[in-house]
């Protein structure tokens, strides 16, 4: 068997290991000065910008192509929600309304069917 020290898979791994150290204390380093952290908010500000300007430019497209954008779809979506839930509101306000008016002899208001019976005539019995 070959010895450790001769090894080529025993030194790759051990060179491996100290790269990988040393670049760990190198990027802790890195993020605990405050220039790292700068650096950072610096980028993170100005990735929201960009969002921000390709969010309007998108909005400007959409308005000349003359569709919706995402918010004026959110508020179409709102809209509708709180018109469904009237809707279902009116229906439960018809339903408890003919339950109570079956139980009191009919829907008030509803024409009356048509007699087939003829009253008495004045000489006529009863």
């Amino acid at each position: 068997m070959a010895e450790k020290s001769n090894d080529p898979v025993a030194m790759w791994q051990n060179m491996i290991g100290e790269m990988e150290k040393g670049f760990n204390s190198f990027a802790n380093q890195a993020m605990a000065s405050p220039e790292f952290s700068k650096v950072v908010n610096q980028v993170g500000g100005a990735t929201a910008g960009a969002q921000k300007q390709l969010g309007d430019l998108m909005e400007k497209y959409l308005v000349g192509m003359n569709l919706p954008s995402r918010a004026q779809m959110v508020q179409m979506a709102e809209r509708l929600q709180s018109i469904e839930g009237q809707l279902n509101e009116i229906k439960a306000m018809l339903n408890a309304m003919n339950s109570n008016a079956g139980a009191a002899g009919g829907i008030p208001g509803a024409p009356k069917p048509p007699r087939t019976k003829r009253p008495p005539s004045a000489g006529e019995p009863k």
